[in-house]
């Protein structure tokens, strides 16, 4: 039974890393109805972004992490200005291409400025322990569970109580309409993506006490996380988080519980099976109607 809480923990904690890459993807999405197949990149950027100013520079851990949001932030609100809005309306696979040929440019300036070594963030968080009788719970993994909360929690009061929140809704149902409204839709759109690229930054500085940055771990976990993006149904904000939470509590438990190779394989087995039962997703409100 302890082994099966810690494994449980241990899951959740990496499922909501991959809840908060795929929360990135949502956004994008709902926004401009475009896939960002760079938003694993993004993640990457910021982790490395935070190991410079906290690894390197020796600034504190919450300046640090501060620092990296706010510089993704704006590195998110460049890439949607330089790639992405001149190909606006053009074919969607265009624009995937484009989102894809970013990620391999920002894999390859990573490597070229912070080698191809692993690299991990001492956090406030490294070394302590919960102990509850004869169980043990990292205070890393813990943290990461918090912060995801606490960050949702944010973002939801953002987007429904905020004047600003409430034009990016209004952009994502009905660009057009948003418009003619007097929305300044192009700014929105660059706000979402200055969005989309800090939550990935936090998920890359939460990461850091789990596993190491380097530079393809952007390609691995976007690849995790946009299968949970579509478990929890494509353009649901808390779709995103809860199918990163299962998509990690599967790994998790197939990588202890199941033969070597399953943890891998089976979170898309999963994924398989719940689509096939509910195409839309967990949390998918319009199901393509059958011909």
């Amino acid at each position: 039974m302890l082994d099966f809480v810690q494994q449980l923990v241990s899951g959740v904690a990496l499922g909501c890393v991959y809840g908060l890459i795929a929360l990135g993807f949502v956004l994008v999405y709902k926004a401009t109805e475009v896939v960002n197949f760079a938003q694993g990149d993004l993640m990457m950027l910021g982790g490395f972004f935070a190991f410079t100013f906290i690894g390197m520079m020796g600034l504190n851990y919450w300046i640090g992490f501060a620092g990296a949001v706010a510089a993704m932030a704006l590195f998110g609100m460049l890439a949607e200005r330089i790639v992405v809005r001149p190909i606006l309306g053009y074919p969607q696979f265009s624009i995937i291409m484009a989102t894809i040929g970013l990620g391999y440019f920002l894999r390859s300036v990573a490597g070229m400025i912070w080698g191809t070594d692993d690299f991990k963030i001492e956090t406030p968080f490294s070394q302590g322990v919960l102990r509850i009788g004869s169980l043990v719970l990292a205070h890393d993994k813990l943290s990461v569970i918090a912060a995801t909360v606490i960050l949702c929690a944010l973002l939801w009061l953002f987007f429904n109580k905020t004047t600003l929140g409430t034009a990016m809704r209004a952009s994502s149902e009905n660009m057009l309409a948003a418009y003619y409204m007097g929305i300044p839709v192009k700014r929105v759109v660059s706000i979402v993506w200055a969005i989309s690229a800090a939550v990935a930054t936090c998920a890359g500085v939460l990461l850091a006490p789990i596993t190491f940055i380097h530079s393809n771990v952007g390609l691995v976990l976007g690849l995790k996380a946009f299968p949970a993006a579509v478990l929890g149904g494509f353009g649901s904000i808390p779709g995103a988080v809860v199918g990163g939470v299962l998509i990690g509590v599967i790994e998790s438990m197939a990588g202890f519980y199941l033969a070597e190779g399953w943890k891998d394989v089976a979170p898309y087995l999963v994924l398989l099976a719940v689509l096939l039962l509910k195409p839309e997703g967990l949390f998918g409100l319009h199901a393509r109607k059958k011909v």
